[in-house]
């Protein structure tokens, strides 16, 4: 049975790449696109809907709010350009929140978790996220920039206007940046901001409680406001 999908977002472009996306996986359907949640609302009232894809900032009314007005939602996914409301959107039960512009693969992600969270996971559907050993960033070091291996990098550590990246061979790298612009070149390889100081690779997460992750023999500690997003992705990895 195929997924059936609403997406709601008053910019017509990111209609569109939603579309695209959605056109490429097999199972899933789209059965309506609105502009508003309005719109979206009369939908609901006359379809069955499985998913919305839901934009945040809109007309009339937000859509964490439009959320908190219906009394049996379908599963949500959050798409927006805003990442302050991510806490407010997980604690709305989101599957996931993706901020705009969206990727392919992490699109992907998240139809992944939908499928987890509803019984429908695969086999195949979960080796698309299988890390690959080739994958790479640029990160400018002495005026350089260097190719770093995804795979070799195990957690970041913020340094004020620096970051200190911490590698599996025990080795380190200081170079100026700001940890918010790593997170934003590692948002598609299987990285979590867990802290307001710490990024970790999913993957090499060992162990982990209410308070901290553990990567081997290194603790990692765990933001409060960082918390519920932690739980909910260590339980769907």
């Amino acid at each position: 049975m195929k997924i059936r999908c609403l997406l709601i977002d008053d910019e017509p472009p990111a209609l569109q790449v939603l579309q695209s996306h959605i056109d490429q996986i097999s199972g899933l359907e789209i059965v309506g696109k609105c502009g508003n949640a309005v719109e979206a609302i009369d939908l609901l009232h006359r379809k069955t809907v499985d998913v919305m894809f839901l934009d945040i900032k809109m007309p009339m009314i937000i859509g964490t709010q439009f959320l908190r007005n219906l009394s049996h939602p379908p599963k949500v996914i959050f798409v927006t350009a805003y990442r302050e409301f991510a806490v407010e959107g997980f604690e709305l039960d989101a599957v996931d929140y993706l901020v705009k512009p969206v990727s392919f693969e992490r699109f992907l992600k998240a139809i992944d978790r939908l499928r987890r969270s509803s019984g429908n996971e695969t086999v195949g559907e979960h080796k698309l996220y299988k890390p690959n050993p080739e994958a790479f960033i640029y990160l400018k070091i002495d005026r350089v920039r260097q190719k770093i291996f995804i795979e070799d990098i195990l957690y970041i550590e913020s340094w004020k206007d620096y970051v200190q990246i911490h590698f599996t061979n025990g080795k380190n790298l200081l170079i100026k940046q700001t940890i918010s612009a790593i997170e934003n070149l590692l948002s598609e390889h299987m990285f979590l901001r867990v802290h307001r100081s710490y990024i970790v690779s999913l993957n090499k997460i060992s162990g982990y409680n209410s308070a901290s992750l553990r990567l081997g023999a290194t603790e990692i500690p765990v933001g409060r406001l960082y918390k519920q997003n932690v739980s909910r992705q260590l339980q769907q990895a």
